[in-house]
This record gives structure tokens, C-alpha cells and sequence, in this order.
């Protein structure tokens, strides 16, 4: 069974690739662990200093901020 890597309220910056348009880099914190689909995991996140929320996958995401 796959399980989630991070925890809500984990700081994290996200991988922004140049496809990504208008993403801010910078801190994000973790709000939402989504349900795992095609054995991959997703997340809520939110900017910290904007507020801006979107959702990622495990993947696009680095590590601790």
C-alpha cells in the first residue's frame, strides 16, 4: 500500500518546471493529503506568504522549506 511522505502542515517548496505557467516558487504548507490515484500521491497545498492553493503530486514536490 502506498502511503503519503508528508504530513499536513509539512513546509515544503515545490519542483516548478517551466511548463507550470504562473507558479510561484517560494514556501508551501502542506493543507490536504488527497486520496492516492494511479498509485500516485497528491496533495493540497498553499502559498505562505499569498495564500494561492493548488494541488501537486508527491513528485512535484522537493522537500522541507
Amino acid at each position: 500500500m502506498i502511503t503519503h511522505k508528508f504530513a499536513i502542515g509539512d513546509r515544503v517548496r515545490l519542483a516548478i518546471s517551466k511548463y507550470a505557467g504562473e507558479v510561484p516558487a517560494g514556501i508551501y504548507a502542506i493543507s490536504r493529503k488527497l486520496p492516492v490515484e494511479a498509485n500516485i500521491c497528491q496533495y493540497r497545498v498553499k502559498h505562505v506568504q499569498d495564500g494561492h492553493e493548488r494541488v501537486v503530486q508527491e513528485s512535484q514536490i522537493l522537500g522541507p522549506g
